[in-house]
């Protein structure tokens, strides 16, 4: 259970099927009267005080659409002890060895953002591939393909090339789902866990119960993105705990 912190523009924005224009910075219920809208290190700090939850996603939104990573920021999320995986728009070496200095554990490449499969080849000989995650990312399950890049396919090619590039980590997000609580599809995570059984496999995208984590577990993944439902209630530290215990029951 990784929780999520979209930024944009120095704040924590709350995202909503990846109309990035109209984030807002986001309110919280796990967040206190005293704690301003868009506080993206309290909000880490809440994650790790109220929660329990020590890994967290960051989604720097200005890099991705071409600014520079907000570097200062990740570093302060970070000095909290928390465990970053960060998009930051990588596409190049220079870029993951920036995104690793600022605090990452782990580097996300971004079909959105990857000019060729090469270049995550790269990335991962730059920093380890253990430190790089390839997002497939997906709106209503079509691959977000930078514009200009050759590569092209399914999501089942895709993920097969960056694997093939050194990729260890994926992470499946469709932008269409954050924060509709439709939920992850089944059917990419089946598909994607019995193509690469060895992967670290992540998904997110409209997450929105207890049982959805569960569902997801018993599938195969080893890690599940949320936000939405951490900051309007419909999880909260009970419901997670549950989750954990009733997964770590089912593998006994």
């Amino acid at each position: 259970m990784i929780p999520v912190i979209d930024l944009a523009r120095g704040s924590a924005v709350l995202a909503r099927g990846g109309r990035r224009e109209s984030y807002a910075p986001v309110r919280s219920v796990l967040a206190g009267s005293e704690t301003g809208a868009g506080d993206a290190v309290a909000l880490a700090r809440v994650y790790r005080d109220a929660l329990g939850l020590t890994d967290c996603y960051v989604a720097d939104l200005d890099a991705i659409g071409g600014g520079p990573v907000q570097s200062g920021l990740l570093r302060q999320i970070a000095g909290l002890g928390s465990s970053l995986l960060v998009d930051a728009g990588v596409a190049d070496a220079g870029r993951a060895r920036d995104v690793r200095a600022a605090g990452a554990a782990q580097v996300i490449v971004g079909l959105e953002t990857l000019p060729s499969f090469e270049a995550l080849a790269t990335v991962a000989r730059a920093v380890g591939a253990e430190h790089v995650v390839f997002s497939l990312d997906l709106r209503d399950g079509v691959p977000m393909v930078r514009a200009g890049a050759r590569h092209h396919g399914t999501f089942v090619e895709l993920a097969r090339a960056a694997v093939l590039a050194g990729a260890t980590s994926l992470l499946v997000l469709d932008v269409a789902r954050v924060g509709s609580g439709r939920g992850v599809d089944s059917r990419l995570v089946e598909t994607l866990r019995r193509e690469h059984p060895t992967v670290h496999l992540f998904a997110g995208g409209g997450v929105a119960s207890a049982r959805e984590i569960e569902r997801l577990a018993d599938l195969g993944l080893d890690g599940v993105l949320v936000a939405t439902a951490l900051h309007d209630g419909r999880l909260g530290r009970a419901d997670l705990e549950a989750a954990r215990r009733g997964h770590t029951s089912d593998s006994r």
